[in-house]
């Protein structure tokens, strides 16, 4: 494990036992914060840092751009959106991103965009589903999240991230346009024919692997994410 992959995993203990003496602290002094909350958020922060730094759950495929990475990280988010509500879903993916700023190499660019896309995919697939629980609701949360996710993620590829590559980071149009078409012939611009062979498909492929682990491990999870779910429900009916 390089030494760079330390620091991170540092990082997600230090939250996590920080989150569990502020929930002992929480229960002796209760405010607005649910301690159930925070010790929600914590684990599920941890697992994505995991899924972050461990390099097996990141990897590139050949019939796409080099600088295109699927990686799992956003799927501790998603199960916890499903299992307690879009709130501590999008806390997960607040914190996981915080945790990721030191390793930028894109100035937080491609750190903020990946926070925005991944709390719109959350946001959306887990508001949905709480509002009808069954595999209807499960189906239209994600149908409706993948499709407003991949549009934001092509309009941001087309002008945030790519303008931000050539002025900023000093990259030349040619130079990036020769790497989309070394993966993708079809490629003719760096806007949105790019956005359209590359990035369309690309975030399709990645949103329904993430979806389909998401489900599985819900699905084993189902009871005991239930039980926890009735109990907050009561929670907040006294």
């Amino acid at each position: 494990m390089e030494p760079k992959i330390y620091v991170p995993i540092i990082v997600a203990a230090v939250l996590v036992v920080s989150f569990i003496v502020l929930g002992f602290y929480l229960k002796k002094h209760p405010n607005s914060i649910s301690v159930r909350f925070i010790s929600r958020v914590a684990i599920f922060t941890a697992m994505a840092t995991i899924l972050y730094v461990v390099p097996i759950f990141q990897f590139k495929l050949p019939f796409f751009p080099a600088f295109l990475e699927i990686h799992l990280d956003e799927i501790p988010s998603m199960i916890a959106g499903f299992a307690f509500g879009p709130w501590v879903g999008i806390a997960t993916v607040f914190l996981k991103s915080i945790i990721k700023l030191p390793f930028s190499s894109t100035m937080y660019v491609g750190e903020l965009s990946d926070f925005i896309l991944s709390t719109t995919y959350v946001l959306i697939t887990s508001l949905i589903f709480q509002k009808k629980r069954n595999i209807a609701g499960a189906a239209i949360g994600i149908g409706v999240g993948t499709v407003v996710q991949v549009f934001l993620a092509m309009v941001l590829n087309v002008y945030v991230l790519i303008p931000f590559y050539i002025n900023l980071m000093g990259f030349t149009e040619e130079g990036l346009l020769g790497m989309m078409q070394a993966a993708v012939p079809s490629i003719s611009n760096v806007g949105w024919s790019y956005a359209f062979f590359a990035v369309l498909p690309f975030n399709l492929l990645k949103d329904a692997i993430v979806i389909a682990v998401t489900l599985v491990c819900y699905k084993l999870l189902a009871r005991f994410l239930e039980r926890f779910h009735q109990e907050a429900k009561r929670e907040k009916s006294e």
